[in-house]
């Protein structure tokens, strides 16, 4: 009998101690805990607000993380260790990450809340069908910059950046597409040029704008601006909004030349370990309210194409952030060039950060 009373408290006690074990590991966000999911995001690129929100209403906690370029983050993602269940791609990264094998199909029964995305925003080259992703926000590259500061000097073409008056008042955001294909353009080349003579042209001339050059920087270029500090910046559409929200003198125009028109998408890599709270997420940011409410935070357009009745009419008739269909049909959409010449405008890249030293 004694032995029996001994095995049975054996029981609890083990019993106790693999549930111990159990809530610890969800606790900790590990490969059981399923109420736990990791998103991985550009900087300042969501209202933390919605985070504590989502984790309210559904129980489920989110551990979140930022990066700072597409290839920073296909690179995490490509070497595993962290199990991501949502990150936001840029349009070629989706390519890119679908070919190699690094995103899961999604089955779009599981987000009623797509009916309100804008058609224009689905079914785009870059992801027929929307196998791999769902439109998150949208935007252009431009050139932000302080009239204030300036002596009448305005930038209708790329080719006013190389003007001698703006020796060292010119910041540029740090990513080879965007600086490479400012280049392009200014130069009347497509942006996703892949001819060697073309990008050797960019390169070269974008190393006569050197002396113009104040800083070569991520994030930080907003408060350079906004402190006026610089007087012009490239930079997208969204960052240029913040900065026109903290500083009135700040304005933002498109090239006529033309220039970038981008797409960040939601995507779940092939190592997320709780596809149910991915699915529960993306369906939840493209709710009306809280895409219209992530909107305003983040300042970059929204596809939801409900939220924009939510939205204070000024800022979505803005065409420096809104522009119309036939005004996006000016852009280029940046294609998946391949790694090898991804790796080659990285490499032009620095030689021209280089040459500014």
């Amino acid at each position: 009998m004694k032995d029996i009373i001994r095995v049975a408290a054996l029981i609890v006690v083990v019993s106790a101690i693999l549930m111990f074990v159990n809530a610890k590991l969800n606790a900790s966000g590990g490969p059981s805990a399923k109420g736990t999911i990791s998103v991985y995001n550009w900087g300042e690129y969501i209202d933390p607000d919605l985070l504590k929100q989502f984790e309210k209403e559904t129980g489920i906690k989110v551990i979140y993380e930022t990066f700072d370029s597409n290839e920073g983050m296909m690179g995490k993602i490509e070497q595993g260790g962290t199990s991501y269940d949502i990150t936001m791609p840029s349009e070629y990264a989706i390519a890119m990450m679908a070919e190699k094998d690094l995103l899961l199909p999604i089955d779009l029964e599981k987000i009623p809340n797509i009916k309100h995305i804008d058609p224009y925003f689905l079914d785009l080259a870059f992801d027929p069908n929307n196998k791999y992703s769902i439109p998150y926000f949208w935007g252009t590259l431009g050139i932000a910059y302080n009239p204030s500061l300036l002596e009448g000097q305005t930038f209708e073409s790329w080719d006013n950046l190389w003007n001698s008056s703006l020796k060292n008042e010119v910041v540029l955001v740090d990513s080879a597409r965007e600086v490479i294909g400012m280049g392009l353009n200014s130069l009347g080349n497509s942006l996703n040029s892949t001819d060697l003579d073309e990008l050797r042209e960019a390169t070269d001339k974008l190393k006569k704008m050197s002396p113009n050059v104040k800083a070569v920087i991520g994030d930080e270029v907003t408060q350079l601006m906004v402190n006026e500090e610089a007087a012009v910046a490239l930079t997208w559409s969204g960052q240029a909004a913040d900065m026109m929200y903290e500083n009135e003198n700040i304005d933002y125009i498109v090239p006529e030349e033309g220039s970038n028109l981008w797409f960040d998408n939601m995507v779940i890599p092939r190592t997320a370990s709780n596809l149910e709270g991915a699915y529960a997420f993306i369906n939840f940011m493209l709710d009306p309210e809280v895409a219209a409410q992530n909107a305003d935070y983040v300042g970059y357009s929204t596809p939801n194409k409900t939220a924009l009745d939510l939205m204070d009419p000024e800022v979505t008739s803005d065409e420096r952030f809104y522009p119309d269909e036939e005004a996006r049909d000016h852009l280029e959409v940046y294609k998946n060039l391949g790694l090898e010449m991804l790796g080659h405008y990285n490499e032009l890249f620095l030689e021209f950060k280089m040459d500014m030293k």
